[in-house]
Parts: structure tokens; sequence; C-alpha cells
């Protein structure tokens, strides 16, 4: 944790080929990471299944995230937020390949 004043936009990474994930506070709570994405997706056959609540919401950019349980795909565009439950599997199918996406992502015990 710093006392001085930062930025989430602050050193976000024009063009990378993955993905950057900092976690920008941690408590035995929860934990909030900042992810940077430009272009990059869930591997096909690959499902997010994690055991805590993740909160997430893009800041900047636009994403694809689908779930195995329903069908279609939502997009966030920025200012859009989802609340995804525990252990219900996810992936993001895409990521803006013109600009980073900047996202928030929660993780909380529910």
């Amino acid at each position: 944790m710093t006392d001085r004043n930062t930025n989430l936009f602050d050193a976000v990474p024009e063009n990378r080929s993955d993905e950057e994930f900092t976690t920008l506070l941690e408590t035995g709570q929860f934990k909030l990471v900042r992810i940077v994405s430009t272009g990059q997706a869930t591997p096909d056959g690959e499902w997010y299944d994690q055991p805590e609540a993740e909160w997430v919401v893009v800041l900047r950019g636009r994403a694809g995230l689908v779930f195995e349980d329903e069908p279609g795909e939502h997009i966030l565009e920025e200012g859009d937020f989802i609340d995804i439950a525990p252990r219900r599997r996810h992936r993001v199918s895409w990521t803006d390949e013109t600009k980073p996406t900047v996202w928030l992502a929660l993780h909380y015990n529910s």
C-alpha cells in the first residue's frame, strides 16, 4: 500500500503479448486487481472456475464474457460490470485489439 496518489491508468501498456495483472489491494477478505488486456482471450477449452466470487468492471476498452451455463455472450463496454458467483465457469471470449482494455476485478468471499 502506498500513501501517495496513484492513477489506475498510469503505466498502462499499449501492446503486450500477455495480459498484465497488478494487485492493488489485498486483505484477508478481498483482493482488488487491475487487469490490462490487449486482444487476449481465455484459451479455447479453458474456463475460469474460482472458489471466490468476482466482481469485474471494464474501465476502458471492450470485452466479451461467456458463461458455461448460459447461451450467448455478455459484451462489456466502458462502465459495464458483472458479479460472478463462486465456481461459475466463465471465460473471456475476446478483448479489444485496437486499444487496451482496463478492468478492475474484485475477488471476495461471498
